[in-house]
């Protein structure tokens, strides 16, 4: 037991008073003498006993009542288990996912978690909230009630680690009490490893009914046709027993298509047919699952003409002047010494057909042109020496040309998982005309190889960033010396090397993955593009690259949808922007992560025992009813005991 007031037990002295007032009677008493002594000797020894004895009696009531009002005064308490965790800071990091959109017993994960701070986080508490998307420093539970009612869900999954390293970056002398309420989807046990030691961590994890979903992963043109596009749609089913799933494709907001479809498999993809002209729209399936992934936005430009340029020998190059045709392509052969620079910058594609030498001023200009969304493609000359074309690559990325070696190798190996053919073949084929080559390069690289030779070294290879690629090849394919032109790969090759995707293909940029964009567009100085639909407007991050502009994104948009980017009142390029579906697999969730730490059932219960563990019993209460009991005792003995 332990004294709020320890000093009021000074007054414990005055107990002397009482017994002093008992041991020495202040009123003398005076002999009365009648007849009948004998009687009244009797009478006078039992009102002697009775006396004494009630004397003792209210001596030890006043005793004790005068104790125990003291002691009252004095605040006796019994200090709390958790008493020194009193000042402990309290940050409380709530998921807001698009996994919480799940629902549990009471309806959807989040909308619960934040009615149920609104309701039982004490008014008096002070705490910072911190969510995927906000974050909310010393305030109070009244102070952003209407942010909390207001919540959306959040673009960004869920990383514990993130969200810790903000806790932790605020310093404090005192430690802190944290809080984390998530349903675990995609949390790992190395994610919980930022906590410090000396902070106390509460875990409540709601948990959702309904785990079955379906998401729409991904939209892209699975062939192109004369007049029309098809596109594959990519699906995931996470659970079991779907059945005649209603997917719908919408232009416009106008109906395009619809059907039904089972999942026979964890992924299902179906195919579309749409006219090749421009498309703004989405696609959607209806599920009891998540919400969020259910529509997946994108916009495909109409087709206009490839912009490519080969610089070479005339000769050696007419074969790419068949395969880029004028119906969609505006294709022109420059020999070195006839080179205009000042066209490469218009170009989507550049052909470096078997140079011998590189000029520097060629080599600055190409790699501004690469890191503006160009697509280059690098054929070395016989002739040409691997240190100059080391020195010349080193520009793009991890590669390099070993020495030439006149040894005659097959191309047996087609990868046709890379980007360059994943459209081209409908099935794997093992058996085909196999190209080769008299003489090659040896390449060295860090990237998958997208054709391969025989002894599995590369004799194509790509150099990918986020707007373009450099495509190399390990040999010349003049005639002389392969028979690559010859072969029917030459043809989609070629064709798709050139193909700029954001300007043929479809544009559905993933939010908060910080993909640049490229766009044609010509501005002032005092000009810049905005980013905007009917519901939300912003004006990205833009670098001016001549005739084009570089767009980052950020965490913009809020909202997944069919945007319109703008210059002023004109639109320049239509773009649909989508979530992450990292959050759509609900099996994914992993309690078991956080094994290491306290687990509470619900948010009232956190805060209930931590106030039991901190919160001291008082007992000066009892202290005060003892007197009162005392008080009354010493009255009945002054009436009844005579």
């Amino acid at each position: 037991m332990q004294f709020k007031h320890p000093e009021v037990l000074y007054f414990l002295f005055l107990l002397v008073i009482p017994i002093l007032v008992h041991l020495f009677q202040l009123r003398r008493f005076k002999k009365e003498y009648f007849t009948n002594v004998q009687f009244l000797k009797e009478l006078s020894i039992q009102t002697r006993k009775s006396s004494t004895i009630k004397k003792w009696l209210l001596l030890l009531t006043r005793l004790m009542l005068l104790a125990f009002l003291i002691l009252a005064f004095a605040q006796p308490f019994f200090a709390a288990k958790d008493s020194k965790k009193n000042t402990n800071e309290m940050y409380i990091i709530l998921d807001n996912s698009y996994s919480m959109q799940a629902k549990g017993k009471k309806g959807e994960l989040l909308k619960r978690a934040v009615q149920d701070l609104l309701e039982h986080t004490p008014e008096a508490q002070n705490f910072s909230l911190i969510t995927n998307s906000d974050n909310y420093w010393n305030t109070d539970i009244k102070a952003i009630q209407k942010d909390l009612q207001n919540l959306n869900y959040s673009a960004s999954p869920f990383r514990l680690d993130n969200l810790i390293a903000k806790v932790n970056a605020r310093k404090s002398a005192f430690n802190k009490d944290i809080i984390v309420i998530t349903d675990a989807v995609g949390l790992e046990a190395n994610q919980t490893k930022s906590f410090r030691k000396e902070d106390n961590v509460y875990f409540v994890i709601p948990e959702a009914e309904q785990k079955n979903n379906i998401a729409i992963d991904s939209v892209y043109i699975q062939q192109t046709l004369d007049s029309f596009y098809e596109i594959g749609i990519k699906l995931s089913a996470n659970g079991e027993d779907f059945k005649d799933v209603p997917i719908a494709l919408y232009n416009k907001n106008k109906l395009t298509a619809k059907t039904l479809i089972n999942f026979e498999t964890n992924t299902k993809t179906i195919n579309f047919t749409i006219p090749k002209e421009d498309f703004h729209g989405y696609v959607s399936v209806t599920d009891k699952g998540l919400a969020y992934d259910n529509t997946y936005y994108f916009s495909i430009s109409k087709p206009g003409k490839n912009n490519v340029i080969s610089i070479g020998d005339a000769e050696k190059s007419n074969y790419l002047a068949r395969i880029y045709t004028n119906d969609e392509f505006s294709y022109n052969n420059f020999p070195i010494a006839n080179l205009d620079y000042n066209l490469l910058d218009k170009q989507d594609a550049i052909v470096l057909n078997e140079l011998k030498e590189i000029p520097q001023a060629l080599q600055t200009t190409l790699k501004s042109f690469v890191m503006k969304g160009g697509n280059l493609v690098i054929i070395p000359a016989q002739e040409s020496n691997s240190t100059t074309l080391n020195s010349f690559v080193a520009n793009f990325g991890a590669l390099q040309f070993k020495p030439a070696a006149q040894t005659e190798k097959k191309v047996t190996k087609i990868n046709f998982n890379h980007p360059l053919f994943s459209t081209v073949f409908e099935k794997k084929i093992d058996n085909f005309q196999y190209p080769s080559t008299k003489i090659s390069f040896g390449l060295s690289s860090t990237t998958p190889s997208i054709l391969t030779y025989d002894d599995q070294s590369p004799f194509l290879t790509s150099l990918p960033n986020d707007l373009s690629s450099v495509y190399v090849f390990a040999a010349p394919i003049n005639k002389s010396n392969s028979n690559f032109q010859n072969s029917p790969l030459i043809v989609p090759t070629f064709y798709n090397m050139a193909q700029n995707a954001q300007k043929t293909g479809i544009n559905a940029i993933i939010i908060g993955e910080g993909q640049a964009f490229v766009t044609d567009a010509v501005l002032s100085k005092d000009e810049i593009l905005m980013v905007k639909n009917s519901a939300e407007n912003f004006i990205p991050v833009q670098q001016l690259l001549n005739t084009k502009v570089k767009m980052s994104f950020n965490d913009n948009p809020a909202m997944a949808g069919n945007f319109g980017i703008y210059n002023g009142t004109n639109l320049v390029q239509n773009i649909s922007f989508n979530y992450n579906r990292t959050e759509s697999n609900l099996s994914l969730a992993n309690p078991d992560a956080t094994n290491n730490f306290t687990k509470i059932d619900d948010i009232e219960t956190v805060f209930n025992t931590i106030q039991t563990d901190r919160t001291d019993t008082q007992i000066w209460k009892w202290f005060v009813i003892l007197a009162l009991l005392f008080l009354a005792l010493e009255l009945l003995i002054q009436k009844f005991v005579k």
